[in-house]
């Protein structure tokens, strides 16, 4: 053997060697951190016995006890009118100018409803992951009240993201392409044949499937004649589709010629490699980092397509993959309004009432849910944060740790309003007042798990160390509060 083939199979060697040191490594128990970072990534926030639990398990074991608990129906019970017939969407016809203003008003009260309903289940679901991808496919198949206008149309299309949150994307497709919210937000119930309407068409291209640059307006002009004659029955709420309305023709879709119905436009565009890339560095923007590693995409996309579009095994590629737990992706995300709510509750085990000032709260943070600001959802990232939602932030969390203050002042006669101006306040106003004085912080209680451990607190709450190291002596709740007011708090 030559000395240039005997470096080669000492370098081979080598290479084989620390290949298989890492994968023991990563095939031995998690450990604390690891086990933090993968809790607070696919959780609202976690705490340190959840944390321990996990940090004796696997990468694989710990992703795939989290998978095995989702998939399930909410916990909550929706609000009542949701069972209730269906109103119709013709209903502001012939109304007075005083009969719409009070329908309207019901509505939006309907509304709040749902939003708290929601945000209820967030608080106490088994499963936060089921939420974090129902939230993930609402930002992604985009749908609002404001032009929907119908609060039950918006509790049944988040039904069907829940019921498909970790499922099969192409059954998610399909079914959000019959959705009663979708058709109307997207204008299909006006596409007819003659008269095409693209919006439907353009959005299921550009942001549900391929991506911008993978089609043509050619494409989205015939894939629009494939879609007439889908719309709702306004009197039932319900999927319909009206054959007279229908174009029949041969049409050419992505290079593609036959005569296709929008289900299978929608075969198309799944069988196109660049729809599992977009699925897939998505889901890199929501767990891993906001730069998708190209290779790494291609590599779940390519699970995605091989799976059929079962989003559990992509998942699980991404979450035990090297680049999850890697340094550079620790602490370089932020943390959206309702993580940062929803986390800060779960982690610190508030007790609440009605979930009010958190709907509002999230909504003046620039995430008002089932009203995202256009078809393109909440951009995310450090379109989070400005310097009006940082102020925000933190004199949101400020409160929430100071709410015991609050009580007692009310306890000592000395109120929370000027007398006068209590008087006036509205209805709506002493509702939030209320609800917010209903939560409840046991900090003793809660710091009682860290005793004999107090270096793991911080540890717990931060995703990196602070930016601001508390002052010597700092303890208790005034450690809490010092940590959850550290811009490092923003961050997962």
């Amino acid at each position: 053997m030559n000395r240039l083939a005997i470096a080669r199979a000492l370098v081979l060697a080598a290479a084989s060697f620390l290949t298989a040191s890492f994968a023991l490594a990563a095939s031995g128990p998690l450990g604390f951190d690891d086990a933090r970072h993968l809790l607070n990534r696919t959780s609202f926030a976690a705490g340190p016995a959840d944390i321990e639990a996990f940090a004796a398990l696997t990468r694989e074991r710990a992703v795939d006890r989290l998978l095995a608990g989702t998939g399930k129906p909410a916990v909550t019970p929706p609000p009542a009118w949701t069972g209730e017939p269906f109103e119709s969407l013709r209903r502001f016809r012939g109304m007075s100018a005083e009969e719409r203003k009070l329908a309207v008003r019901e509505m939006v009260r309907k509304s709040v409803e749902l939003q708290s309903w929601w945000l209820t289940e967030m608080l106490v679901t088994p499963s936060p992951l089921t939420e974090k991808m129902t939230l993930f496919w609402h930002n992604h198949f985009v749908s609002s009240q404001q032009k929907v206008r119908s609060p039950q149309l918006m509790f049944r299309q988040n039904v069907l993201l829940r019921r498909h949150a970790l499922g099969n994307f192409g059954d998610l497709l399909h079914g959000i392409a019959r959705d009663p919210a979708m058709v109307i937000y997207l204008d299909s119930a006006s596409n007819r044949k003659g008269q095409p309407n693209e919006n439907f068409a353009r959005e299921v291209m550009e942001l549900f499937t391929l991506g911008e640059g993978n089609y043509t307006e050619r494409d989205i002009k015939e894939a629009a004649r494939a879609f007439t004659g889908w719309g709702v029955d306004p009197d039932r709420g319900e999927f319909v589709f009206r054959p007279r309305a229908h174009d029949d023709g041969v049409k050419t879709v992505l290079g593609r010629t036959g005569n296709f119905d929008g289900d299978a436009v929608l075969g198309i565009l799944l069988a196109q490699p660049q729809t599992a890339e977009l699925v897939a560095a998505k889901l890199w923007r929501e767990f891993v980092s906001p730069n998708p590693d190209p290779g790494e995409v291609r590599r779940i996309a390519r699970v995605l397509r091989e799976s059929d579009y079962e989003l559990r095994p992509a998942l699980r590629a991404l979450l035990t993959s090297d680049a999850f737990y890697a340094p550079e992706s620790r602490a370089v995300l932020i943390k959206s309004p309702v993580e940062l709510v929803v986390g800060t509750l779960r982690q610190f085990s508030f007790t609440t009432g009605e979930p009010l000032p958190f709907v509002l709260g999230v909504a003046a943070l620039g995430q008002n849910l089932f009203a995202p600001p256009n078809v393109k959802g909440w951009p995310g990232g450090e379109a989070w944060i400005n310097s009006t939602t940082l102020l925000g932030r933190k004199a949101l969390l400020d409160r929430l740790f100071r709410v015991e203050e609050m009580r007692a002042m009310v306890a000592e006669g000395g109120g929370v309003e000027p007398p006068k101006m209590a008087a006036r306040m509205t209805e709506g106003r002493q509702r939030f007042l209320q609800a917010l004085l209903e939560v409840q912080f046991d900090g003793a209680k809660w710091l009682s798990q860290f005793d004999g451990r107090p270096q793991q607190l911080e540890r717990v709450v931060l995703a990196s160390a602070p930016v601001s190291e508390p002052p010597q002596g700092t303890q208790g709740i005034e450690l809490i509060r010092h940590l959850v007011l550290d811009p490092a708090y923003q961050l997962k």
